[in-house]
């Protein structure tokens, strides 16, 4: 069973959920991360759609093949967000928001092993020694990772994961999905996300559920510094659906790209 287990979870973790601050969805992601901070649903999406949408580039198309399947889980994703993950991130609220960013530095300073990785593997040996150094004065000057002096130093985080090396050397990003629970992906991401949970310490510190039990707690924490992104796009556009796959599409785009 614990040989199952350890299967099982990463399967569980290789997807992030829209609805647990999805890592590819721009726009929602705490003020730590290398996308802006939000300030507020309404203007926000606009700045949101000017980053992403601009006139002057064309949209990806993305191959759907399954809609029907994925508009009824994001429709099942959409309920569990409003009425169970945005209120538990609520309750997060009740603890200062510099105490929710230094636990969201801490994460994003252990996750440093796959991102340095990562940027070996695209052949990025300046990245990879960014991270590196920041890994170092973050666990040190910033104690234990709970501050990101780093940064203000001119060592800015590289955000990098497996299916981001899968699209640098030319991996198709295959159908895009949408699982319940698990939110918007593709097969490659998907795929690249397993990968990446094997590149972070945590699973080789912690028993399996209690990695995922750590790892939610990261992802609801993210959730409460988010300035209710989500809320907006389903407030102002005519269909969310297609405004989340294509910026999702988009974003994930741009980044292998850089």
């Amino acid at each position: 069973m614990k040989k199952l287990s350890w299967l099982i979870v990463p399967l569980l973790l290789a997807l992030a959920p829209v609805s647990l601050l999805a890592d590819e969805l721009p726009g929602t992601r705490a003020p730590s991360e290398t996308i802006a901070e939000t300030s507020g649903a309404g203007g926000d999406l606009d700045a949101f759609e000017d980053e992403f949408f601009s006139e002057d580039e064309q949209a990806l198309e993305v191959f759907d093949p399954i809609e029907p399947f994925n508009r009824g889980m994001f429709w099942f994703n959409d309920k569990l967000y409003f009425y169970l993950f945005k209120p538990v991130a609520k309750g997060f609220r009740i603890v200062p928001e510099p105490a929710r960013i230094s636990v969201s530095n801490l994460f994003s300073n252990i996750a440093t092993p796959a991102r340095f990785a990562n940027c070996l593997l695209q052949l990025k040996f300046k990245d990879a020694g960014t991270e590196l150094g920041r890994l170092l004065i973050n666990s040190t000057v910033g104690i234990a990772g709970l501050f990101d002096p780093a940064a203000s130093w001119g060592l800015e985080k590289k955000d990098e994961d497996l299916g981001q090396t899968f699209g640098r050397y030319a991996i198709g990003a295959g159908p895009y999905l949408v699982l319940p629970v698990f939110g918007p992906t593709n097969l490659r991401d998907g795929v690249g996300r397993i990968g990446d949970y094997y590149l972070d310490p945590i699973p080789y510190f912690l028993r399996p559920m209690e990695s995922l039990a750590v790892k939610a707690v990261d992802r609801e924490n993210e959730l409460s510094l988010d300035k209710d992104t989500y809320e907006g796009i389903v407030k102002h556009e005519i269909d969310p659906y297609l405004f989340v796959r294509d910026a999702y599409a988009q974003h994930r785009a741009a980044k292998i790209e850089k």
